[in-house]
């Protein structure tokens, strides 16, 4: 068994070796509330994407987009619930990759816990990039001129320019988003033939949050609650007045670009949503886990969907989907919108959008927050694990966080954000996650036939018969729309999904499976298939370097080597 790359922890275990403080790296501060944590969730959740990717996504799909959200926020519910059972009955920081090394042992668990770094760092490159665009608006707005090629990326600067000469040779009038991306691209220095551009101010936000983390929870825990109710109320003030602004016009068609355009935005909305899953690595710093992480886990998502919903469908309303192809569509929609205003109104709308970057320069940084406490605290519990050096899992003895992993989370984060492109890194989280949500799903059945006590658990609905007919209901629906086996070809994963499909209806039949992880797994794994080939490829590298690190290092020196 101790040789077996599916050695597994026991839940006993993994609270005794917590409690007893056997892992010999220190305790934590046990502070945060359920009020905490849903402020902590809704601070992950609402980041990236309703500041930033939620442009990208409406570029492509129209209002539709919204539906999108509505159909993602139903998968991230079921794995949501999942998550909540799995927080009360391990209530320890690991988040996926703990309740993996539970339920389906440690390589499986190895690869998680390495697609979750992946996933918080990448999610605050996101963000610390989309924060970069509304401070630069803020600047401009105080007369400030930031140079603009040190503030952005080389491939959207290059992109930019290339779609601005487009644009003036058909005699079109290029939007904002062009005329600062073709400046940047223009005025950059050159050094031995290459363009130098950066954006400098993604990378000195994350230093600062990285600062904040390192110095406490405590610390933490105030600034992001006063962070979240900022953000809150700055998204309700443009729902509410955007309102007033909207054209239905704009609504049609609703989907421009049909389903394809709609599924196109799916890596985008997707980001917007996952971050209810680093509720669950603040385990150890919660007064009462096993009662408010789930709690906190399901009222996060509920929030923060309706106001997802609600402000794609203003923000398509207010503009046409084709010049939301922003990183900071919130403050662009009222610049857009004051241009053909006259009056009190042009001038009120002018200076909203100025408001509303400023705003967003304060609201994103709570995310940024979220995340950069978020991936310092999978590392510690990789390293307890035996499966990382101890460096990973030291906890300051002042301050009482993970000092080493926060450090090196800000290192890891704040260097790409320097170079990359905002939608390269948004395509590069979502397999991974998505994988980890679909094994968390399948966790819980492992639970429930293991009758493993908890004080929450999914709603049981009987899928004895359920997941059968629903398969039959899809394949009969799929059918009807006609080119089935074309289809096929063109997304060869959804080979993947139906045979998947069809064990799991074997399997509830004879096992009575519970309906609601079940229908996780089909929608996590339905989103898979429709990632773009680069998301697959992005992932597979990243995985191999994880294997090679694992069978060079954690598996030699994990903690379970010699037991069992």
């Amino acid at each position: 068994m101790s040789n077996s790359l599916f050695r597994k922890k026991s839940v006993s275990q993994v609270l005794k070796d917590i409690k007893t403080g056997e892992d010999g790296h220190g305790s934590m501060a046990k502070v945060l509330s359920v009020k905490d944590l849903t402020s902590f969730g809704i601070a992950a959740i609402i980041g990236g994407g309703i500041f930033s990717t939620i442009g990208n996504a409406s570029y492509d799909g129209g209002a539709a987009v919204s539906l999108l959200f509505v159909f993602i926020a139903f998968a991230c519910a079921f794995t949501g619930l999942c998550y909540a059972q799995f927080a009360s009955t391990i209530p320890v920081s690991g988040s996926a990759y703990t309740y993996t090394y539970v339920s389906f042992g440690e390589l499986l668990a190895w690869i998680i816990g390495w697609a979750l770094i992946l996933e918080y760092a990448v999610s605050n490159m996101v963000i610390a990039i989309g924060w970069s665009g509304y401070f630069m608006e803020m600047l401009e707005r105080f007369g400030i001129h930031f140079p603009e090629y040190l503030a952005t990326d080389f491939i959207s600067a290059r992109d930019g320019f290339n779609e601005f000469q487009e644009v003036i040779k058909a005699g079109g009038v290029p939007n904002p988003r062009l005329v600062s991306q073709e400046e940047a691209f223009r005025t950059a220095p050159m050094i031995g033939g290459f363009k130098i551009l950066m954006n400098i101010p993604a990378a000195l936000v994350t230093v600062f949050i990285t600062v904040l983390a390192y110095i406490g929870i405590k610390e933490s825990r105030t600034t992001g609650n006063a962070l979240v109710l900022f953000k809150v109320i700055v998204i309700l003030a443009v729902i509410i007045i955007g309102a007033f602004y909207v054209n239905p016009e704009n609504w049609k068609p609703f989907a421009p670009n049909g389903m394809n355009g709609v599924l196109l935005g799916v890596s985008a909305v997707f980001f917007s949503f996952i971050g209810f899953d680093s509720v669950s690595t603040t385990a150890e710093e919660c007064q009462n886990p096993q009662r408010d992480l789930p709690r906190s886990i399901i009222y996060s998502l509920i929030i923060c969907t309706i106001l997802y919903v609600t402000i794609a469908l203003v923000l398509n309303g207010m503009v046409s989907h084709k010049e939301l192809k922003v990183d900071d569509p919130l403050a662009y929609v009222f610049k857009s919108v004051s241009q053909n205003a006259v009056g009190w109104q042009k001038s009120f709308l002018s200076s909203l959008s100025g408001i509303i970057a400023v705003s967003a320069v304060v609201a994103m940084t709570s995310a940024l927050l979220a995340y950069q406490i978020g991936q310092p605290r999978i590392w510690m519990t990789m390293s307890r694990d035996g499966l990382l050096p101890k460096s990973f899992g030291k906890i300051h003895p002042k301050y009482k966080t993970p000092s080493f992993s926060t450090i090196l989370t800000g290192i890891l984060v704040a260097i790409p954000s320097l170079f990359m492109n905002m939608k390269f890194v948004t395509d590069l989280t979502s397999v991974g996650t998505l994988f980890a949500f679909i094994i968390v799903c399948a966790g819980i059945l492992y639970l429930d036939k293991h009758k493993t006590p908890s004080k929450f658990k999914v709603p049981y609905v009987n899928g004895k018969y359920t997941v059968g007919v629903l398969m039959v209901a899809a394949l009969a629906w799929t059918y009807s729309q006609g080119g089935f086996v074309e289809h096929l070809s063109e997304k060869p994963l959804l080979i993947v999904l139906w045979l998947v499909w069809l064990g799991l209806a074997i399997a509830s039949f004879l096992q009575s499976f519970s309906l609601l992880p079940v229908l996780g797994i089909l929608t996590n794994l339905y989103l898979m298939t429709e990632l773009g080939i680069s998301n697959w490829i992005m992932f597979l590298i990243w995985l191999i370097i994880g294997l090679v690190i694992y069978f060079g290092y954690g598996y030699r020196k994990s903690n379970l080597v010699g037991k069992g």
